[in-house]
């Protein structure tokens, strides 16, 4: 009997008391905080903190962490030498797994409890954007900028990504991108970092099955598409022939629709007013563009489908960090500089879960519906004999 291909959506795997979604309502919630209110009085190393410790930390634990992500801005010397022999060609995304699975090697740490994944976990957050600029810098023939000991954590990524101090409030809007992307539940790259996790791998293998899984373009790599389609697209006007002629082809618009969210996505809201302000510093086009493109394929769902169709966190995160300046093949980096939060609070809650832990190790059970010769199997036929037969 052959069973529904359905990739286990909706299908319960563990408990978690990381985050949770509410897709009928439009809910995102971090360890029991609303993502909307985090946005507005929250950052992202506030966030973080509160994905790893299960509750907002005080002014001293806060501090704390704070200080150990600024100490913790550099990459081992051996691995800035392998970052300068890479090609500069290679996909950013690419850079970054390679780089993340290396990572382990210069671990001298052994062992594998709760505190020192802690540790590992705030490594991993300070040095992922630290790679990701270093290597933008490579690629780009210039100068490695040093980190800064008194920026933030967002401030600090585009400061060494372009050599500039970012204005307050272009801090703040990558701030809250940050803080956006920060969880998002069992999502492909999370799956995969507990899958890893769950079979006793180490941190740096987790988080790097994550980074894999995060690149492909139905998933982190979805906010580069969406920025590809709008600079085709290229001026407002053209939206709405360019949509109609994607539908007449049935070709999905990319940053449209969720797995999940059946109404609109709450961090897709955010982004929205995030690429207006930036669209009014900046004189750009992007956001009026993006705003069309939701609009034109929401009316023409309803014509086709009968049913609504709502922007997703890709829609508007495409346009926000290119108007802050970053290249479009950072988009998915960027969205793994946030996550890397959420995915080691996960291979932790993974690895040492105390209430009701799962049997250690996905082992899923799939459905057999290939070849079939009997209770005996299919007899095997020598090489010389199965030519023979051609």
């Amino acid at each position: 009997m052959q069973t529904k291909n359905i990739g286990l959506r909706n299908i319960e795997v563990a408990d978690t008391k990381i985050s949770a979604i509410d897709g009928v309502n439009g809910k995102l919630i971090y360890r029991g905080y609303d993502i909307l209110d985090l946005v507005k009085k929250s950052t992202f190393e506030e966030t973080a903190c509160l994905l790893l410790n299960e509750d907002l930390p005080t002014q001293d634990v806060l501090s704390t962490f704070s200080d150990k992500l600024v100490a913790a801005r550099e990459i081992p010397e051996g691995l800035e030498k392998t970052l300068r022999n890479i090609p500069k060609t290679a996909n950013p995304m690419d850079v970054l797994q390679s780089t993340v699975s290396m990572m382990a090697v210069y671990d001298t740490q052994k062992i594998d409890d709760r505190d020192t994944n802690y540790n590992r976990a705030i490594d991993l957050i300070s040095k992922i954007p630290i790679i990701v600029a270093c290597w933008d810098r490579i690629r780009n023939d210039r100068e490695i900028i040093q980190p800064s000991k008194k920026l933030n954590h967002a401030g600090n990524f585009l400061y060494m990504l372009t050599g500039k101090e970012p204005d307050v409030e272009a801090a703040r809007i990558f701030d809250i991108c940050l803080i956006l992307h920060a969880e998002h539940s069992f999502n492909a790259s999370t799956f995969a970092a507990r899958e890893v996790a769950s079979t006793r791998a180490n941190m740096y293998a987790a988080v790097s099955a994550a980074v894999g899984a995060l690149s492909g373009e139905l998933h982190g790599g979805a906010n580069f598409q969406v920025m590809k389609m709008l600079l085709e697209i290229g001026s407002v006007d053209k939206v709405e022939q360019w949509i109609k002629d994607k539908l007449a082809k049935s070709q999905k618009i990319m940053g449209m629709g969720h797995a999940v969210y059946k109404t609109f996505d709450p961090r897709a809201e955010v982004l929205r007013e995030l690429s207006r302000r930036l669209a009014e510093k900046t004189g750009l086009p992007w956001f009026a563009i993006t705003k069309r493109v939701e609009e034109v394929t929401e009316e023409e769902m309803k014509k086709i489908k009968s049913s609504d169709i709502f922007p997703n966190v890709d829609l508007y995160s495409a346009s926000a960090y290119y108007m802050l300046g970053i290249p479009m093949d950072l988009n998915t980096p960027i969205f793994a500089i946030s996550r890397v939060s959420g995915w080691t609070a996960h291979i932790i809650e993974e690895k040492f879960a105390e209430a009701a832990p799962k049997p250690m190790l996905y082992r899923p059970k799939a459905v057999y519906v290939g070849k079939y010769c009997g209770p005996s199997g299919c007899e095997y036929v020598s090489i010389e004999k199965r030519l023979a037969q051609i």
